[in-house]
């Protein structure tokens, strides 16, 4: 007999397997793609705001959205696999250090702003495979050709083949 947390996760992988969900963390501005029905059509609505919570309980994780709409402060709800919810796309990272950010419901202009994470790049990516060469060694006949004689030679030549990088 399955355990209620083997039949979520049995859940979870076949939801993650159809549609990819995004890493985010509270204070990264998300745009949320919620699908609207209405009558016989179904369109995407975009919801972007700031992230203030997010709740990580296996199939019923959720998270909560704040944006300022004329002036009044609007928070949403989504359940993070609904299949209410299309797509999650951050626009940008914010620098934060706590988990719920509540206190954003207090604060208005300036003092509601969070400050934008910055990742530091090195010099090398590490997700970029470097670029192999290959020498390939293949003997080719020239002809050379003079008034007087002609000559076969053989020569070999040295090509440099570009590697083909695939990209996924």
């Amino acid at each position: 007999m399955k355990n209620i947390e083997d039949i979520n996760k049995a859940a979870i992988q076949k939801i993650t397997a159809n549609k990819k969900i995004t890493d985010f963390s509270p204070g990264d501005t998300i745009k949320v793609g919620v699908k609207i029905v209405e009558g016989k059509r179904e369109r995407i609505q975009y919801f972007e705001g700031v992230c203030i919570a997010k709740k990580n309980r296996d199939l019923n994780s959720s998270f909560t959205v704040r944006k300022i709409s004329f002036g009044e402060g609007v928070e949403r709800t989504f359940a993070l696999y609904s299949p209410n919810v299309d797509t999650i796309k951050v626009i940008r990272s914010g620098k934060v250090r706590r988990a719920k950010l509540y206190y954003l419901r207090d604060r208005k202009g300036k003092s509601a702003r969070i400050a934008e994470k910055i990742k530091k790049k090195i010099g090398v990516d590490v997700s970029v495979k470097p670029e192999e060469t290959k020498k390939i060694v293949e003997p080719i006949k020239v002809k050379a050709s003079t008034d007087n004689e002609k000559k076969e030679a053989l020569s070999e030549e040295v090509k440099v083949e570009k590697s083909t990088n695939e990209k996924k």
